[in-house]
């Protein structure tokens, strides 16, 4: 619309031009070497519009004539490089479907006509690794190393190939480099972080977390979380040696994540010890709250030591109040009232945790009163001790498909932080499995190791065993016996094994 009123106004303005000089007439005279030459100035006008167009054209001809060759190369070249971004974007493609043989054609065609570009480089990188061969993989991602513009890009690509051929030095020398290059690059200080922390280099993952935090590579609730896991390996290491620098430690690490479990034990068991029972009962008192579990339990009915076994089931009754009687509390007063004698209180604790599908824990937890109270060839002890062999397992520390008995504060798989979560493992009876059926189950079930291995082979590996236990009776009791069987793996299956 605008168009069409600005031609009808220049097309105005052309017509009151026309009716002007219409209007005013006049001659033009023009004198050239002897010869005059007159005419009306319409004319002259006319003239001089239609000379200029001529020349107009002949110079356009004389323009398109000199650059033809440059036009022609210039073509050359546009189509080249079409061909090149369309065999560049076929290659991604392939790359994303999974094809090798086309990704290394159109990688070779896109770096033929493109020539050594980032995205040219990055195909044939991605191609040689779909392909398998790793070597012209590492020599892709060495050229974008060379290139200032592409040497993050090309580091990383070195990281997940050293990653891969399991060369954790190369690998961390990269994101090292990486991190240094371009501080806000994630992978890099994820990488940075992992490699401190499997080394055990608090400090340093303490400093790597506060950059990131900086940085915004994280949220505020994840660096405060990761700083209270650091400063909870800090305290666990230090709380032999130097009790008063760990009993700080944990008390930071408590500040920053009250609901962390061992960060709690170790602050109430320092606390305990320097004799501030007051503070160190509030602290595990708010981390039952917000996650029950048997090491709080452990350490909350042991904080004065010279409590007697009435006073420890006081104490329970509290933790069952605090958490609305939560299974844990149920099993923390059923282990007090056993050691104080009451059976009956000891059995209505537990009498919830047994109407549908008592655990392991809860079953042994029946079996030891039935056999404190009547003896150990009780009937009601062996079946109780029969029903845990089948029973579901109780929940266990579990991190990248490892089972333990004890927290730590990295995988010992992948070395990552804070893995280790309070959850149920898969229960499962191999021992109970069809003959038909293959001896192995499909899905990867965790492996029950320690979260610290023993420094041999031949040291005994620790089981996963209930939180509160009774003392062990002699090895002739066969309802003892029959506990201690229960709690291992079913028969014919190794401790530690990785299933799947």
């Amino acid at each position: 619309m605008w168009r069409a009123l600005a031609f009808l106004a220049l097309l105005a303005l052309a017509a009151f031009g026309a009716v002007w000089i219409a209007d005013r007439p006049g001659t033009v005279t023009i004198v050239w070497n002897g010869y005059q030459i007159g005419t009306s100035l319409a004319v002259a006008l006319v003239g001089v519009i239609a000379a200029a167009i001529v020349l107009g054209l002949l110079w356009a001809i004389v323009r398109g004539v000199i650059g033809l060759p440059e036009a022609l190369v210039r073509g050359s070249a546009e189509r080249r490089r079409a061909k090149g971004l369309s065999a560049l974007s076929r290659g991604m493609v392939a790359v994303g479907s999974g094809d090798p043989l086309a990704a290394r054609r159109y990688a070779g065609d896109a770096e033929r006509l493109l020539g050594p570009e980032p995205l040219t480089l990055l195909l044939k990188a991605q191609a040689a690794q779909i392909s398998g061969d790793r070597d012209a993989a590492e020599s892709a991602f060495q050229r974008m190393v060379d290139d200032p513009e592409t040497r993050v890009l090309g580091l990383r690509g070195l990281f997940v190939e050293a990653r891969r051929r399991e060369d954790e030095t190369a690998a961390r020398a990269y994101a090292v480099e990486a991190a240094r290059l371009a501080p806000s690059v994630t992978w890099a200080n994820e990488a940075m972080l992992e490699a401190q922390s499997a080394d055990g280099d608090w400090a340093s993952a303490l400093e790597t977390i506060e950059r990131r935090s900086s940085l915004g590579l994280i949220d505020k609730p994840t660096a405060r979380r990761q700083r209270a896991v650091l400063l909870t390996a800090i305290a666990g290491e230090r709380e032999a040696g130097e009790p008063e620098l760990a009993a700080e430690r944990a008390l930071q690490a408590v500040k920053l994540a009250p609901d962390l479990v061992p960060a709690a034990c170790i602050a109430g068991r320092l606390l305990s010890r320097r004799g501030d029972l007051r503070k160190a009962a509030k602290v595990v008192e708010t981390a039952w709250k917000a996650n029950p579990h048997p090491d709080l339990a452990k350490v909350y009915l042991g904080l004065r030591p010279g409590d007697s076994v009435r006073d420890r089931l006081a104490r329970s009754e509290t933790l069952a109040k605090l958490s609305s009687w939560d299974p844990e509390s149920r099993l923390a007063v059923a282990q007090a009232a056993l050691d104080a004698r009451d059976y009956g209180r000891a059995r209505e604790a537990l009498k919830p945790l047994l109407a549908d599908r008592p655990t392991v824990r809860s079953s042994l937890m029946m079996a030891a009163i039935e056999e404190a109270e009547h003896g150990a060839a009780s009937g009601q002890a062996r079946e109780w001790l029969a029903r845990a062999a089948r029973a579901p397992r109780d929940p266990v520390w579990i991190a990248d498909g490892i089972a333990s008995d004890t927290w730590a504060p990295v995988s010992p798989v992948t070395g990552r932080l804070d893995a280790f979560v309070w959850r149920e493992p898969p229960n499962t009876l191999a021992a109970a499995a069809p003959a038909m059926e293959p001896e192995e189950p499909e899905e990867t079930q965790p492996v029950l190791v320690p979260a610290h291995p023993a420094p041999t082979p031949a040291a005994p590996l620790p089981t996963i065993m209930p939180a509160s236990k009774t003392a062990p009776a002699p090895a002739a009791d066969p309802v003892s016996a029959g506990m201690a069987a229960a709690a291992v793996p079913a028969a014919g299956e190794h401790p530690v094994r990785r299933a799947g």
